[in-house]
């Protein structure tokens, strides 16, 4: 029986070496589970848009799973991913977020930036203005916080409080010398860039196609596909996993 196809959906971004992020990680996604059938999908900003992508394989009669590229339960997971699947036979699988396999690319991440385990960190990601995906931002950074010897705070760059300059300003007030920002983001683009304005030390690359980041969205597409959960729907479903 031919497995339903994996639709890897990114935000979008016209930053260039963002977008070649997800196409990486399409990429490894094929080469690490042989016959898979990978869709990339967006958004915003970019083509192909979610909605055309469902819609096509709808029309084959292709069952989906969309999942989400993105970190936690903010706006583009509760409604577009959610309004995309609606009466189609996709299923939304959950956000990456938090995890922690996000934990070890994260500190991957830092010291490839030579950020050393005693230094103050910023976990820096987007924002929402979802409770839930505050949350999770948060959650991470509890993660992360237990596996390093110095402090981590969360940040973000809108939408939600403490902003991430303000974030590097009072751990420079509370006595920290150095101060790295964690990119919890998964590709370069307009907030990574903002990230480098923001007053640290040091900022580490987004987590990328980091072999985490590829295992965590082939974990959640398993969930998704499981036969203890694909055979519970109907018909037809659209609810977001």
């Amino acid at each position: 029986m031919r497995r339903p196809t994996l639709v890897l959906c990114a935000h979008g971004t016209r930053d260039q070496d963002g977008a070649a992020t997800t196409r990486q990680i399409a990429s490894r996604l094929r080469m690490s589970r042989a016959g898979l059938d990978v869709r990339e999908a967006h958004v915003d900003v970019q083509s192909p848009a979610l909605k055309e992508v469902v819609r096509e394989l709808e029309a084959a009669g292709r069952e989906s799973v969309v999942v989400p590229l993105m970190l936690g339960a903010g706006y583009h997971v509760q409604v577009d991913i959610s309004d995309a699947v609606d009466a189609t036979r996709a299923r939304a699988a959950d956000p990456l977020g938090p995890h922690p396999a996000l934990a070890s690319a994260l500190r991957a991440r830092l010291a490839a930036a030579g950020v050393a385990p005693d230094t103050a960190v910023v976990l820096a990601a987007a924002g929402s203005s979802r409770a839930a995906s505050e949350q999770q931002t948060r959650d991470m950074a509890a993660i992360l916080r237990a596996e390093r010897a110095g402090p981590v705070v969360a940040a973000f760059g809108s939408a939600a409080y403490p902003r991430v300059g303000d974030a590097v300003t009072a751990l420079r007030e509370a006595g920290e010398r150095r101060v790295a920002i964690a990119a919890y983001l998964i590709g370069r683009g307009f907030f990574f860039d903002r990230l480098c304005e923001a007053g640290a030390d040091v900022v580490s690359e987004p987590l990328g196609a980091h072999p985490a980041v590829v295992a965590r969205v082939l974990e959640l597409y398993d969930a998704a596909t499981s036969p203890r959960t694909w055979p519970m729907r109907g018909d037809v479903a659209g609810s977001v996993s």
